[in-house]
C-alpha cells in the first residue's frame, strides 16, 4: 500500500503537468455531486414531494444542526458545511465501488483543512472586526504564542485525523482481502468502507462548526 498516489496521465503543457489518481478520482466525486444535485432539483415544485420531499428534509435537518451550534449565523456557514459534508460522505466511501478514497492522499485532506481554518479565520474577521481581531490575537504574548500555534495545530489535527483514519481502513480492507478474500471482506466493508467513512465525515465537519463556533463568540 503507497502512502502517495500514482501518476494517472500526464497534461502535455508547461513540461508536462501530472495527473494522480487522487486528482481523478476527486473529479469523479465532484462530477457525482454537480450531476446528481442538477438530476435532484430538476423540476421542483413550490409543494414537496418524492425525492423532493426527502432531499428537503435532509437539508433542513442539517442545517438545524448547524443553527444549534452557530446560531443567528448559521446561514452564512451552512453552505459550506455541507458542501464538505456531501463531498467526504462520497470520497470517504468511494472505495465500495472499487475507487481509491482521495481522502486517503494527505494533500486531499489538509487541502479540506486549510479551506477550514480559512473558514474560521474569516468567521473571526466578520464577527470582530479587522481591529478587533487583531486585538483578540495579539491581547498578551501568551494569546499571541496560543493564536499562532493554532493556526498550525488545528488544520494539521483535522488532516492528518482524516488521513489517518481512511488510510487505516483501506489498509486494513487490502490485508483482510489478501488474507481471506470470501465473504469477510464484503462483510466487513460494511464497517471499513461505509461506517467509518461517514463518521469520519461527521468528526471533520463537527470539529470545523465548532472551531466556527469559538470563532464568532
Amino acid at each position: 500500500m503507497e502512502i502517495g498516489s500514482p501518476v494517472v496521465f500526464t497534461i502535455p503543457i508547461f513540461g508536462g503537468i501530472p495527473v494522480t489518481e487522487t486528482v481523478v478520482v476527486e473529479w469523479i466525486v465532484m462530477a457525482v455531486l454537480i450531476i446528481g444535485s442538477a438530476l435532484l432539483t430538476r423540476g421542483w415544485q413550490l409543494v414537496p414531494s418524492g425525492v423532493q420531499n426527502v432531499v428537503e428534509l435532509i437539508v433542513d435537518g442539517f442545517n438545524k444542526f448547524v443553527e444549534s451550534a452557530l446560531g443567528d449565523h448559521w446561514k452564512d456557514y451552512a453552505p459550506y458545511l455541507g458542501t464538505v459534508a456531501a463531498f467526504l460522505t462520497i470520497a470517504n466511501t468511494i472505495s465500495i465501488f472499487g475507487l481509491t478514497p482521495p481522502t486517503k492522499d494527505f494533500s486531499t485532506t489538509s487541502a479540506l483543512a486549510i479551506m477550514s481554518i480559512v473558514t474560521v479565520i474569516i468567521a473571526s474577521l466578520r464577527a470582530r472586526g479587522f481591529f478587533g481581531f487583531l486585538k483578540h490575537f495579539f491581547r498578551s504574548p501568551i494569546d499571541l504564542f496560543i493564536n499562532l500555534l493554532d493556526l498550525f495545530v488545528r488544520p494539521l489535527s483535522l488532516a492528518a485525523r482524516l488521513f489517518g483514519n481512511i488510510f487505516g481502513a483501506v489498509v486494513i480492507m487490502e490485508l483482510i482481502e489478501r488474507a481471506v478474500p470470501v465473504v469477510l471482506p464484503a462483510f466487513l466493508s460494511i464497517y471499513f468502507d461505509l461506517f467509518d467513512g461517514l463518521l469520519q465525515m461527521l468528526v471533520f465537519v463537527f470539529l470545523t462548526m465548532l472551531y466556527i463556533e469559538e470563532a464568532i463568540e
